[in-house]
This record gives structure tokens, C-alpha cells and sequence, in this order.
């Protein structure tokens, strides 16, 4: 107790001295003295509250300054806002990551609105946009949006970003994690090649190093690319640790519905957490067709079509019970999606399928846009 009075008087001793100053920094200097004591404490919640006063008061001094010499210095102060919001959030309380989200939007607009012309790569001066700094705090931004679920509130940023284009340009780094939380939206969104375009750029140039970045950019462009056809090769996925992904690829190569099946439901927590486990449900349609290509060719014979009831026997055969109404709702998908060329009998219970090439490749295997 002795150690922390000590600590106390010291502190105000500082403050007294700081605030007698009466100049722009010293609430920042006050407020950065009040965290480092409660970090010293091991008190998060007190050390978020001094954050919380620095970082508001940084934002008011960093409009009044001209140039983008102190970018970097907000930086850093947006990180700690982020981390200490984190260190202090609970599953029932994110009272302090909105006050974040709130701090991090008021540094982003401080930024975005310079009116001095952006340079990108130029240095940091007292002649330099302000808006050179735009992207990493919206990095940071798309980090606590994923975090508190609210992926509506990426539009407000992402719009103003791409309209001047302040993705293209500056800092590598920064662009790849930018096109990684872009990418991820889009997936989200159900825009899968907006998706694969923005997930494989980030995968791309992201540095060869940084294995557990890439890992991550992959736990999101493998799925996205397995709905669109390409599968992963085995050693991909056992380089990166991705293995959770092993018998839905091999399911889909072979149109083991089984395997598949049994792949999903084993790792159903963790697709779930990620996001991704309705997306991988929608890759059972390839799966489907894969299996009815190898039931074809199988029982191949002069007549271009399959009897229901020997695709029924083959969904048994993987101890996958359907009754024929079922079997047929699921060919009239494919049949849909262009997956399968032909169409159904109702009465005799028979797909017909097309003399020339009945499972078109272009269907399934989507080239990317670029």
C-alpha cells in the first residue's frame, strides 16, 4: 500500500506540472502518464479509460495540425485503443469496443477529409495528405466490425476508400490486410468472385514470411474457390495446417458424399466460428454432381439416361438414405445450375441426360474475372 501511495503522488505531482504547462499536449501527456500507472497496476479497464481520454484528445490536436507528420504517432494510438478494447471486452459487455469503433471513425474522418492532394510513398511531412493514413486505420476498423458482427458498417468505409482510391497505392502491407477483410465481405455478401479477386491478391502479395497470415487469407480462399471448382492440392493444405479440409476436397474429387459429409460435421464448430459453413454446405452440389458423372460412367451403356433407382442405390451404397422425390428435387437443381445437361421423367423416374457432353466442366469450374 505504501508503494502505491507513492506511486499516487507521484503521479499527481506529474499532472500538476503537465496541466501548469496550459499547452495543447498536456491532456495527451496527462492522459498517456494515467495509462502507463494503471498498466502498472495491471488495471485494463482503468488503463482503456486513459487511452480512451488520450486517443480523444490526440484527434482534436491532430486536425489542428497541417501536414501528415503525426500519422504514424496515430497510428499507434489506434492500435492501443483497438487492443486495450479487446483486452476489455466480455461476451456480454462491448461497451469499450464501440467506444473504440467511435475514437478509430473520428481519426478515420480526420483523415480521409484532408483537402491536401495525396502522394502515395511520399514522405511524412508538413506538406503531406493527411489521407495517407486512411488505410491502416481502416484495417483496424474492419477488425473490430468482424469482431462485434456488425459487417454493415464496412460499406461506410470501404465506399469512400475505393472512390479515390486509396486502396491501390501505399503501404504493401496495409493492402494486402485491406483486400483481406474486402475479400472476406464479399464472401459474406455471396459475391464470390469479388471474393476470390480480393482474397487471391491478398494471398499473392503478402510477404512469403508471414506463413500465418497466409494461413489465414487460405482458411477463407479455399472454400471460396472449392464452390467455384478448383480444388486444393493435398500439399497445400498439409503445409498450411489446413487440414480440416482434407475429405471435403477429396469428397468433392471423387463425389464421396459421404467422406464430405462426415468432414463437415467433424469440423462443424470451427466452420461455424469462421463463417464458412454455409458456404461449404453449398459445395455439396458439386459433390452431387461428381457422384451422378461417376454413377454414368459406370453403368454406361447405348441409352443416354439413369434410372432413379440406381442413383437411389448408389446414395445407399454411401449409407445416404433418399426417397426418389428427393433424389429428383436435387437433379432438377443441378439441372438448374447447368451442372448437368438434360431433364427428368417424371413418370418413368428417369434422367435423360444430353448426348453431348451431359456434365459440362465450364459449369462447375468458374474462371476468376481477371
Amino acid at each position: 500500500s505504501g508503494s502505491t501511495t507513492l506511486r499516487s503522488s507521484s503521479s499527481s505531482s506529474h499532472h500538476e506540472k503537465l496541466m501548469d504547462f496550459n499547452n495543447d499536449w498536456s491532456q495527451v501527456a496527462s492522459s498517456l502518464l494515467d495509462a502507463k500507472e494503471a498498466a502498472t497496476l495491471g488495471d485494463v479497464n482503468k488503463c482503456y479509460e486513459a487511452q480512451s481520454n488520450l486517443h480523444s484528445s490526440f484527434n482534436h490536436l491532430f486536425g489542428s495540425y497541417s501536414g501528415n507528420w503525426l500519422v504514424p504517432a496515430l497510428h499507434v494510438v489506434c492500435k492501443h485503443t483497438h487492443r486495450l478494447a479487446v483486452a476489455c471486452a466480455t461476451k456480454k459487455d462491448h461497451s469499450k469496443m464501440q467506444n473504440a469503433v467511435n475514437l478509430l471513425q473520428e481519426s478515420f474522418s480526420r483523415c480521409l477529409n484532408d483537402r491536401k492532394e495525396y502522394q502515395p510513398n511520399a514522405p511524412w511531412s508538413d506538406e503531406g495528405s493527411k489521407k495517407a493514413g486512411v488505410l491502416y486505420i481502416v484495417n483496424q476498423l474492419f477488425a473490430m466490425y468482424f469482431r462485434l458482427n456488425t459487417l454493415r458498417l464496412c460499406k461506410n468505409i470501404v465506399r469512400p476508400v475505393e472512390s479515390r482510391k486509396l486502396h491501390t497505392s501505399g503501404i504493401k502491407g496495409d493492402m494486402v490486410t485491406y483486400r483481406y477483410y474486402v475479400g472476406r465481405l464479399y464472401m459474406f455478401e455471396d459475391h464470390y468472385d469479388q471474393a476470390e479477386e480480393n482474397l487471391d491478391y491478398a494471398l499473392v502479395h503478402c510477404r512469403k514470411i508471414a506463413f500465418a497470415n497466409k494461413k489465414r487469407i487460405l482458411q477463407y480462399l479455399v472454400p471460396v474457390k472449392m464452390l467455384r471448382g478448383r480444388l486444393p492440392t493435398i500439399a497445400l493444405l498439409e503445409k498450411y495446417s489446413l487440414k480440416e479440409f482434407l475429405p471435403l476436397v477429396e469428397g468433392l474429387r471423387k463425389g464421396d458424399l459421404r467422406s464430405f459429409n462426415e468432414g463437415l460435421e467433424r469440423n462443424q464448430d470451427l466452420f461455424i466460428q469462421r463463417g464458412i459453413y454455409l458456404l461449404l454446405e453449398k459445395c455439396k452440389t458439386v459433390c452431387y454432381r461428381n457422384l451422378l458423372k461417376r454413377v454414368h460412367l459406370f453403368l454406361k451403356d447405348d441409352k443416354p439416361h439413369l434410372a432413379l433407382e440406381d442413383i437411389s442405390r448408389a446414395f445407399a451404397w454411401l449409407d445416404i438414405r433418399m426417397d426418389l422425390d428427393e433424389i429428383e428435387c436435387i437433379l432438377a437443381n443441378l439441372i438448374f445450375r447447368g451442372y448437368i445437361r438434360g431433364y427428368l421423367s417424371h413418370t418413368k423416374r428417369v434422367l435423360v441426360l444430353s448426348k453431348s457432353n451431359p456434365f459440362p466442366t465450364n459449369a462447375v469450374i468458374i474462371k476468376p474475372s481477371n
